[in-house]
Order: structure tokens, then C-alpha cells, then sequence
């Protein structure tokens, strides 16, 4: 079955529509290990909770906060095997106060879930910048 947009979708009950889905999660130090290994396991979070496969994404945006240079976060994407998903990475603003080390994800994807459904993804000590979610 094709949506509007014409995307195809196996599930022909469900109306895909695109959706964004947020993330964030802290690292310990400014390292490409750390770096990699957290937006993969935020990229992996995000996804699997909606069953979201890689041909589902629209694209992925990565932010991290300036005192994270070490690598790219979208590398990850590339890691995972998700060869063909488009991303970008940008630094965040630099706000007073504002949480160190924080890369944040923006993936907008297909998905047959309303969005007061979706349930953005705040892990380790970036939950208390979304204490909603």
C-alpha cells in the first residue's frame, strides 16, 4: 500500500505519515569512542522502540554542544550499516548554563504513530532537559 507521499509500507492498516522523534544523550569526555558509542546507542534507542528501519528515516540531524569536536556523531549512522540515511551535524547554541557534553538527534521517519504517541528518547543525565518525557 502507498501513503500519499508514496512511500510503501508492509502494514496496509496503519497510515504512514513523517514524523520527528528527538533524542539526547551526555558523554563522559570530547573522544571519538565516546562520541560514536552514544549516538549509536541513542540512534538505537530511537529507533526500535518504533520499529524504524533505515529505509523508514527521511534524514537525521546531530547536534552536539561546542565542547564535543572529537568526531561526528552521524558517523554512527554509518557504524549501524544505515549507508543510505542522510545526515548532517551541527553545533548546538552556546546558552549560559547550559548542559556540557550533550549530543541530541532529530531523525524525521515514517512511522504510523500519532505524535502525542512518540516518546522522545533522554538518556543519562539529559533527562532533566525534557522532565516530560
Amino acid at each position: 500500500m502507498e501513503n500519499s507521499i508514496g512511500h510503501q509500507r508492509e502494514d496496509t492498516n496503519a497510515r504512514a505519515l513523517v514524523r520527528g522523534i528527538r533524542g539526547a544523550i551526555d558523554i563522559a569526555k570530547n573522544d571519538r569512542n565516546s562520541i560514536l558509542s552514544a549516538a549509536q546507542l541513542l540512534l538505537e534507542k530511537m529507533t526500535s522502540k518504533y520499529q524504524i528501519a533505515p529505509e523508514d528515516i527521511v534524514w537525521a540531524f546531530f547536534t552536539t554542544t561546542r565542547d564535543i569536536n572529537a568526531e561526528f556523531p552521524a558517523a554512527a549512522l554509518r557504524k549501524l550499516g544505515w549507508s543510505y540515511v542522510p545526515a548532517l551535524c551541527a553545533h548546538e547554541m552556546e546558552v549560559p548554563q547550559s548542559m556540557p557534553f550533550v549530543i541530541r538527534i532529530l531523525i524525521l521517519a515514517y512511522t504510523g504513530k500519532k505524535q502525542k504517541e512518540i516518546n522522545h528518547q533522554y538518556l543519562g543525565k539529559t533527562s532533566q532537559l525534557r522532565p516530560d518525557f
